[in-house]
């Protein structure tokens, strides 16, 4: 499984911005995927996760209510749509693939096998 992300860049605080995360190889191995983020000096940390077979989605609290993930099944991509971004939102966005059947832990990073590389999202104030 390989993993693509982009979408990020510059955006005023309060703006909006949607990351795409495309998957190609063997994508019928995945049954969930995470959207992650990290910023200089810190640690990663969970944004949300989607299942693919269903669409249940779990989301940080800090996210909630302003962040969506959605799936295009044909396109074997998923999108992180942004709303209200905030300075603090500014990060390396990461997509990742989870091929286990069961959905044990989706805020853990050890939960995914694959990972994107990430993509920068800058939120001004």
């Amino acid at each position: 499984v390989q993993l693509q992300a982009y979408g990020g860049g510059l955006v005023q605080a309060g703006g909006s911005l949607r990351l795409s995360c495309a998957a190609s190889g063997r994508t019928f191995r995945i049954y969930s995927m995470g959207w992650f983020r990290q910023a200089p000096g810190k640690e990663r940390e969970f944004v949300g996760a989607i299942r693919l077979n269903g669409g249940s989605t779990y989301y940080a609290d800090s996210v909630k209510g302003r962040f969506t993930i959605s799936i295009n099944d044909a396109k074997n991509t998923v999108y992180l749509q942004m709303n209200s971004l905030k300075p603090e939102d500014t990060a390396n966005y990461y997509c990742a693939a989870d091929t286990t059947i069961n959905w044990g832990t989706p805020g853990a990073t050890g939960e995914y096998e694959y990972w994107g590389q990430g993509t920068l999202v800058t939120v001004s104030s």
